[in-house]
């Protein structure tokens, strides 16, 4: 019995869009919480606590994708590819809980909305679009294609320049009828639209951690193609999944007609190259006799 092995590289972002929109968020939380104070807006003092929230996750996604990029050792045989899904996840978790808090005190302050000055929501709210727009627009042009933590936080600057929009139109239109009530209402409606967002990325988060086959490769097709090359018998065990939402991986036995050592080396080429056409960069290959009697057949 022979066992075939075949590695790629993965390429990784740099980390300096999601190191910008930490330092950005940090640095504005702080006058957020002063101009919350300031202006008497709870919406404001609990934007800024969500926000601090986000600097917490936002720089363990960026210790974690730096730490995602060691290679391998004796205990994580894998590297550390996983540990910037795990970031992933703990910023879905912290947006979810965050847009929820400000649901719930968007729906109270609906029915007893406070007195504020609307003139320094305005200022305030032109910073915040200004710096989480720079965040958002750096991670958006430097690492979008770079896996769920990137979008995790992109997913949260979204959230703060939403936010925000919606603290400019409220301020707005509480100075020209006074209308309190405004600015919880248009909370309410982008803190569910936020929620809305951030299930389906928590859920596909989730997914890769439960090692389900990834939605962008193709298993029948694969193996459709694999049956096809010549000298293979059948095929069996065939496991597929991601480390990250990227890095996919795939084991499979392949019985031969025959046992051949050049005509496995053929074989094993075909393969690689299948596996690549669909995004599968690490795939394992076990060579079986036909005669020989598997006991992974049927698992």
């Amino acid at each position: 019995m022979e066992h075939n092995h075949h590695s790629h590289n993965h390429h990784h972002s740099t980390g300096n869009g999601m190191k910008t929109a930490f330092w950005l968020n940090a640095s504005f939380t702080v006058l957020e919480l002063v101009g919350g104070i300031l202006s008497n807006s709870t919406a404001i003092i609990t934007d800024a606590i969500h926000d601090f929230g986000d600097t917490i996750a936002i720089g363990s996604g960026v210790w974690l994708e730096k730490l995602s990029k060691k290679g391998r050792n004796p205990t994580y045989s894998y590297g550390f590819k996983r540990f910037s899904l795990l970031s992933a996840i703990l910023l879905s978790g912290f947006l979810l809980t965050g847009s929820s808090i400000m649901l719930v005190k968007s729906a109270l302050d609906l029915f007893s909305p406070k007195v504020v000055d609307d003139q320094l929501m305005l200022a305030m709210a032109v910073i915040g679009i200004v710096v989480n727009g720079i965040g958002f627009w750096r991670i958006y042009k430097e690492e979008r294609n770079h896996g769920n933590n990137s979008k995790a936080v992109m997913l949260h600057l979204l959230e703060d320049v939403l936010g925000w929009v919606a603290v400019l139109i409220g301020s707005i239109i509480i100075y020209f009828t006074g209308w309190y009530w405004i600015d919880p209402l248009l909370s309410i409606l982008i803190a569910l639209f936020i929620i809305s967002r951030t299930i389906p990325n928590l859920v596909a988060s989730a997914k890769i951690f439960l090692q389900a086959v990834p939605d962008d490769v193709l298993v029948e097709n694969i193996q459709n193609e694999i049956l096809s090359v010549n000298g293979v018998h059948t095929i069996h065990d065939v496991h597929i999944w991601t480390m990250d939402g990227d890095y996919h991986v795939m084991s499979l036995h392949i019985v031969l007609e025959e046992k051949n050592a050049e005509k496995e080396e053929s074989i094993l080429q075909q393969v690689v190259s299948i596996a690549e056409k669909y995004n599968v960069k690490h795939p394992t290959v076990q060579f079986e006799a036909n005669n020989y009697n598997c006991r992974f057949v049927d698992c």
